[in-house]
C-alpha cells in the first residue's frame, strides 16, 4: 500500500482553507434543531440505493458515467491495472460522502465508482428488527456489517467487473428484494464509518483517508438527517446517539484515525487536504496508466488474421459492391442501395455461425408436420433469443437488414465517443433490453479501424454478464488493427465483416477505406478531413 504525499500519517491541518465551517458552540445545537413542539416528523422511506438511479454521477462541471469500463484491456480481457480504491472513514455524520463527491469532482476522471458502506448492514432477525424499532440496536458496531460481501465486492471491483450491491432501507432496517448494479471503474472510493475496521479491507485500500469532524456539528448533522429524511423523532436520535453512535465512536471509530494515510480536519470545508488528494490520486492514475493502444497496434504486425475473424466470400457480386460504396463519386441513393445489399448479406452470414460456433447452443432436431399430413424431420434453434445492439450512429444502419431475417428481434444501443482532450473512448449512452445475458447478441458498427470502440462495447456486453462466446462483432469493413486488437483483448468473440483492409494511416483512418460512413449514408456534412465518422467519434 502506498503512502499518499511521501509522508505516512500525515496530517493535514489545512490552516489556509478557505470556506471553513463554523464552530461548534451548544448554542448552535439549539438553532439548528427542530422544536420540540412540532412533533414527529412523517416517516420517509430512506433507501441506501435508488434503484431507478441512472448509473452515472452528476457534478456541476460534467455527468461521469459508471457503467462500462476503460477500454484498453490484456490479452484476457481483463483490466491491465486494478482500479485504484480510496477508502473514506469517519464518525457517522462526519461529511464523508461530500468529501467523496468534491473528490470525484476534482478529479474529472470519466470513470468513477462511489461505493458507500451503509449499503453492506446484515440482515437482521425478528428479534434484532425489535430492538431496532425502538432504537435500542447498535448500527454503529463492526458486527452490525456484513465484511464478507464488502471485501467480495471490493476486490471484484478492483479487478474491473460488475457487482451487486443491496440496497438498504433505513426507514424498515432490511434489505431490499432488488439489488443495484455497479461496475468496475479507474477510481474507487469506499466511504463508512468502520472502513478501517477490518484487516483484509484495509489491504485493498490504497489511500486511506480520515474525515475528523468535530463531534458537536455531527451530532447536529445526524439529528437534521434522521429527523428529516428517516423519519425518526429527536428524543430516540439522542438516546441513540449518546447509547450506541458515541461510545462506538471512541472505542471503534476514532481509533483508526491512526491508520489513515491523510486526516482531513473539518470534512468538506478543508479544500487545501481535498486539492492535495487529488494531486496526489492524480499522479498514482499516470503511474499505472499502460498505453495499452499501442501495443495493440503493434504486437499482431505480420501475424496471419485469428480464427475468430469470418470474411463473407470475395464473390464477384460483393467485389462489385464494394466497389460501387467505396468510389467517392457513387451518388448517396446508390450508396445507401448497395450498403443495404451488403448488410444484408452480412447478417445471413452471421446467423450461420449461431448453431456451430456455440455448443451449448445448438440446432436441435424437430419434427413438424407438413400440409400433406406427412412428418418432416428439420431442425429448430434451441438457443433464446437473438439481440442486436448497435453503436451509435452508423451501427443502426445496420438494425433494418437484422429486423429483415430476425423476426421480433430486440435492439439496444450504445454511444461512445472519442474524448477530444485525451483521446479515449468514453460512452455516453447506453439502452439494452432486460436479461440479455441470456441472448446471443449481434454487435453492430459499420466500420472499425483501431477496434477502440468495439473494445468498449464489448466491455460492456460483459458487465451485462452476457458470455464472451455469445457475442457477434459485425462490420461491413475492418482494418487488420482493429481485427487483431478485438482478437487479442476478446479472443472468444466472433467477428465477421465482408472485408478486411490492411493499413489505418497516422490519423487512424482505413486505407483504403470508405470514409465517413455515416455522413455519406445520411447526407450530412462530411468532416472536414474526409475521415470515417466512426474512427473520428469512436476511433474505430
Amino acid at each position: 500500500m502506498s503512502s499518499p504525499l511521501a509522508y505516512p500519517g500525515i496530517r493535514i491541518s489545512g490552516c489556509w482553507t478557505l470556506g471553513a465551517e463554523g464552530s461548534s458552540n451548544a448554542g448552535s445545537l439549539d438553532r439548528l434543531l427542530p422544536p420540540v413542539g412540532t412533533g414527529r416528523s412523517p416517516r420517509k422511506r430512506t433507501t441506501s440505493q435508488c434503484k431507478s438511479e441512472p448509473p452515472l454521477l452528476r457534478t456541476s462541471k460534467r455527468t461521469i458515467y459508471t457503467a462500462g469500463r476503460p477500454p484498453w484491456y490484456n490479452e484476457h480481457g481483463t483490466q491491465s491495472k486494478e482500479a485504484f480504491a480510496i477508502g473514506l472513514g469517519g464518525g457517522s455524520a462526519s461529511g464523508k460522502t461530500t468529501v467523496a463527491r468534491m473528490i470525484i469532482e476534482a478529479l474529472d476522471v470519466p470513470w468513477v465508482v462511489l461505493l458507500s458502506m451503509d449499503s453492506f448492514y446484515k440482515v437482521l432477525t425478528q428479534q434484532q428488527q425489535e430492538q431496532a424499532a425502538c432504537n435500542n440496536f447498535n448500527f454503529d458496531h463492526p458486527d452490525a456489517f456484513d465484511f464478507d460481501l464488502i471485501i467480495s465486492t471490493l476486490k471484484k471491483l478492483k479487478q474491473g467487473r460488475s457487482v451487486q450491491i443491496p440496497i438498504y432501507d433505513f426507514t424498515t432496517h432490511s434489505r431490499k428484494k432488488d439489488w443495484k448494479t455497479l461496475y468496475g471503474a479507474n477510481v474507487i472510493i469506499f466511504e463508512g464509518i468502520m472502513a478501517f475496521a477490518d484487516k483484509t479491507l484495509l489491504e485493498l485500500l490504497d489511500m486511506k483517508i480520515f474525515v475528523d469532524t468535530d463531534s458537536d456539528i455531527r451530532l447536529v448533522r445526524r439529528l437534521r438527517r434522521d429527523i428529516s429524511e428517516r423519519g425518526r423523532d429527536i428524543e430516540g436520535v439522542i438516546k441513540q446517539y449518546n447509547k450506541f453512535v458515541k461510545p462506538a465512536f471512541e472505542q471503534y471509530i476514532q481509533p483508526t484515525m491512526r491508520l489513515a494515510d491523510i486526516v482531513v480536519p473539518r470534512g468538506s470545508g478543508n479544500t487545501v487536504a481535498i486539492d492535495l488528494i487529488v494531486q496526489h490520486v492524480h499522479s498514482q492514475l499516470e503511474e499505472r496508466e499502460l498505453s495499452v493502444r499501442a501495443a495493440l497496434a503493434s504486437a499482431h504486425q505480420c501475424h496471419p488474421l485469428p480464427q475468430t475473424l469470418s470474411v463473407l466470400k470475395s464473390t464477384p457480386q460483393v467485389r462489385g459492391m464494394h466497389t460501387i460504396i467505396r468510389d467517392k463519386e457513387t451518388s448517396r441513393d446508390e450508396f445507401i442501395f448497395y450498403s443495404k445489399r451488403l448488410m444484408r448479406l452480412l447478417i445471413e452470414h452471421a446467423l450461420s455461425f449461431l448453431p456451430f460456433q456455440i455448443p451449448q447452443f445448438t440446432m436441435q432436431d424437430c419434427t413438424v408436420q407438413t400440409p400433406q399430413g406427412q412428418d418432416y424431420v428439420g431442425k429448430c434453434y434451441a438457443g433464446k433469443q437473438i439481440t442486436g445492439v448497435s453503436i451509435l450512429r452508423a451501427g443502426e444502419t445496420m438494425e433494418p437488414a437484422l429486423r429483415a431475417v430476425c423476426k421480433d428481434v430486440r435492439i439496444g444501443t450504445i454511444l461512445i465517443q472519442t474524448n477530444q482532450l485525451t483521446g479515449e473512448p468514453e460512452l455516453h449512452y447506453l439502452r439494452l433490453p432486460k436479461d440479455i445475458s441470456d441472448d446471443h447478441v449481434i454487435l453492430m458498427d459499420c466500420t472499425v479501424s483501431t477496434g477502440a470502440a468495439a473494445m468498449m462495447a464489448v466491455r460492456v456486453l460483459l458487465d451485462h454478464d452476457v458470455p464472451e462466446d455469445k457475442i457477434f462483432l459485425l462490420s461491413l469493413l475492418m482494418a487488420e488493427m482493429g481485427v487483431h486488437s478485438v482478437a487479442y483483448a476478446f479472443p472468444r468473440v466472433r467477428i465477421i465483416t465482408t472485408a478486411v483492409d490492411k493499413r489505418v494511416n497516422d490519423l487512424f483512418r482505413i486505407i483504403p477505406g470508405i470514409g465517413n460512413f455515416g455522413d455519406r449514408y445520411f447526407g450530412t456534412d462530411a468532416v472536414p478531413d474526409g475521415s470515417d465518422e466512426e474512427e473520428t467519434a469512436s476511433m474505430g
